[in-house]
């Protein structure tokens, strides 16, 4: 097991693996709705047995190579997460994706953590192009894809059917010699 720190305020990344069923599910239990405005994730996370099974969907995606998991700890406990949804090698895309409890937010825990993340995937994976897909309405994630130096590339319009309505969703993303140039230049 390892964990990298996220900073001064001791906030670390771990890798969320199936034997943290519970701790997964309480921490959606505790951020439900708030996740569950833009993300489907808490209608799928519904019991021990569903926690289980997306930790386990994550672990096997981590075993091919086509995605991971990492969970976001603070002051004692999971708050949130950062992954990626989509790791393709041979196309060197990948998409990034994060959600975090309400207690957790407004503190730069996803901005790190996703920093963590892209850094790992274009410098030690050659990963070329990093997506962020977001909802339209969610404010807060596409403020961390400014912060990231991502560039808006378009928006899918009712592309996301959600609890009945549909969403448009806005692409942003970063590639590799972008991504070096805004470490070089912070």
């Amino acid at each position: 097991m390892y964990a990298i720190s996220l900073g001064d305020d001791g906030a670390e990344l771990r890798p969320l693996e199936p034997w943290r069923a519970e701790e997964f599910l309480a921490h959606i239990d505790r951020g439900r709705e708030f996740i569950g405005r833009h993300n489907g994730l808490p209608d799928v996370v519904t019991d021990l047995e569903s926690s289980r099974a997306f930790l386990q969907a994550y672990a096997e995606k981590t075993t091919a190579d086509t995605g991971r998991l990492h969970g976001i700890w603070a002051d004692g406990g999971l708050v949130g997460a950062v992954l990626f949804r989509r790791l393709d090698f041979e196309q060197g895309i990948a998409e990034a994706g994060c959600w975090l409890e309400p207690s957790a937010a407004g503190r730069g825990l996803v901005t790190r953590a996703v920093r963590v993340i892209i850094d790992w995937a274009v410098e030690e994976r050659g990963i070329h192009r990093v997506e962020w897909w977001v909802s339209a309405t969610n404010e807060a994630s596409i403020a961390v894809a400014r912060r990231l130096g991502m560039t808006k590339d378009g928006v899918l319009r009712e592309s996301y059917l959600y609890r009945g309505k549909r969403h448009d969703e806005e692409i942003w993303s970063v590639l590799a010699p972008e991504w070096r140039a805004g470490k070089r230049a912070s």
